[in-house]
C-alpha cells in the first residue's frame, strides 16, 4: 500500500480538505524562502485542527536543531523532513533530541545521487527533482534502490499511477500539482489521493 503525503499546507481550509481525505502524512514548510512557509504559531494552529490519524511532517532547510526539537516536543510535528545540506552527523545529533521519523530529501540527477541517498542515516529518504519545480526526474534511475523511499517531484493525478507502478515507492509526495494560483485546490487534492488509492485497490 503506497502511502500518501500532501505537502505545503498553510490555510485552515487546507486542513479541512485533508481531514476529509485522510492522507498518511501532510507537510508544514518551515523554510522562510518558500511560498508555502508557515511560522511555528501558524503551524500550531493548523495542527490543532488536524485529524490525529494524519502525521504532520515539518519540512526544513538547514534549520537549527533546537527549533526542530521544540516543534516535535510541542506535538506540532510528528516527523522531520530535511531539504538542505544536512549530513549524517547532523542527523545523528538530531536523533539524540527527537524521537520521531527523519526523512532526508535528495535531488536526483544521476546514479551518483541515488548512491548518496542510499547512504543516508535518515529513517527514510525522499527522491525529488528538487526546488519545488513541479517537474519529474528520470525515474528509471531508481529501479534498483535498496531501501524505502518517498517519491516526489512533479507527481499529480495524471502520472502518479505510472510512477508507482515503475518505482514502487513507500510513499508519494505532492505539493505544487495540488494547487491553483498558488493555493491548495480541494479538487486536485481529491483527484491525487483517489488516483493513488486506485493503484492500491484497483478493484475498489
Amino acid at each position: 500500500m503506497t502511502k500518501i503525503k500532501l505537502c505545503g499546507l498553510r490555510r485552515s481550509c487546507d486542513v479541512d480538505y485533508v481531514n476529509k481525505l485522510l492522507p498518511d502524512f501532510i507537510g508544514f514548510v518551515f523554510a522562510p524562502k518558500s511560498s508555502r512557509y508557515v511560522t511555528f504559531d501558524e503551524a500550531q494552529a493548523l495542527r490543532e485542527k488536524l485529524d490525529n490519524r494524519i502525521i504532520p511532517v515539518g519540512v526544513f532547510v538547514n534549520e537549527a536543531p533546537e527549533n526542530i526539537k521544540y516543534l516535535v516536543n510541542s506535538n506540532i510535528i510528528g516527523a522531520v523532513q530535511l531539504h538542505g545540506s544536512e549530513d549524517n552527523e547532523y542527523i545523528k545529533k538530531l536523533r539524540d533530541d527527537v524521537h520521531c521519523p527523519i526523512i532526508q530529501a535528495f535531488k536526483i540527477e544521476s546514479e551518483k545521487d541515488i548512491k548518496k541517498a542510499e547512504e543516508s542515516d535518515a529513517d527514510y529518504i525522499m527522491l525529488d527533482s528538487g526546488g519545488g519545480t513541479g517537474e519529474t526526474f528520470n525515474h528509471s534511475l531508481i529501479s534498483d534502490i535498496k531501501r524505502d523511499f518517498f517519491l516526489a517531484g512533479g507527481l499529480g493525478s495524471r502520472n502518479v499511477r505510472e510512477a508507482i507502478s515503475l518505482c514502487r515507492p513507500y510513499a508519494v509526495d505532492a505539493s505544487s500539482s495540488l494547487e491553483t494560483d498558488g493555493f491548495k485546490d480541494e479538487h486536485k487534492m481529491t483527484d491525487f489521493v483517489q488516483a493513488v488509492r486506485n493503484v492500491n485497490n484497483p478493484l475498489a
